[in-house]
């Protein structure tokens, strides 16, 4: 139960670090600033992979989870309950936040600002790129897996200081679902569940392409 332990207080931690900041901005009318919004994800999603990464392989995310799986290197068995971990924490830490902060209206939901179809494609390159990422550091030599919080936590810290004010930046489905649905925002909450899978699913596929002689290997792409 250790891992699904993790993944709980991981993801709860993210959420609660990330989307608390974004509450927080809201609420006080601007203190946090996005730039800020955007450090806070980078280093709560460093801080956690640094945390977790040896007990769960830090997912918090489902689209990485089943990408992991998709590639063979993680147990289709174990999606389910990775999950509902995952899920879980993220609800807990909505619903806490929506507590301290009941006057917020959205509690750091994803809402575009664009039109579906231009938040759809960019919420699937986002995830795209952070998959890629995610696929080469942990795999191959040591020394990548020392450096692969850092390099996670720097590609949110950027996805989310260019995107954040289009999509808000989710790349995570159970970073959406929980805000979005406590705070009833539910209208385009599919694109924000299907555009992260699809894209770390692609960028699953594409590591053949970029890494052959050792990303491939060892996840049977």
């Amino acid at each position: 139960m250790k891992k699904y332990y993790s993944e709980f207080i991981g993801t709860f931690s993210m959420i609660f670090c990330g989307t608390g900041a974004m509450t927080i901005n809201e609420v006080t009318g601007g203190d946090v600033t996005h730039v800020g919004i955007a450090i806070t994800w980078g280093l709560i999603v460093m801080a956690m992979i640094y945390a977790f990464g040896e007990t769960s392989g830090a997912h918090f995310n489902p689209a990485v989870t089943i990408a992991f799986a998709y590639a063979k290197k993680f147990s289709w068995l174990e999606v389910p309950k990775y999950i509902i971990a995952q899920v879980l924490g993220a609800f807990v830490a909505s619903l806490i936040l929506l507590y301290l902060f009941p006057a917020s209206e959205t509690l750091g939901a994803t809402i575009p600002t664009v039109d579906v179809g231009r938040a759809f494609v960019l919420e699937l390159l986002l995830t795209f790129f952070l998959m890629l990422v995610i696929i080469n550091v942990s795999t191959g030599s040591k020394e990548m897996g020392i450096i692969a919080g850092i390099a996670v936590g720097a590609v949110v810290l950027l996805e989310a200081m260019f995107a954040g004010p289009i999509t808000n930046a989710s790349m995570n489905p159970a970073r959406s679902l929980a805000p979005n649905i406590v705070t009833g925002n539910i209208k385009v909450l599919w694109l924000y569940i299907l555009a992260p899978i699809l894209g770390a699913i692609l960028a699953v596929l594409s590591c053949k392409l970029i890494k052959d002689d050792n990303c491939c290997d060892e996840i049977s792409c």
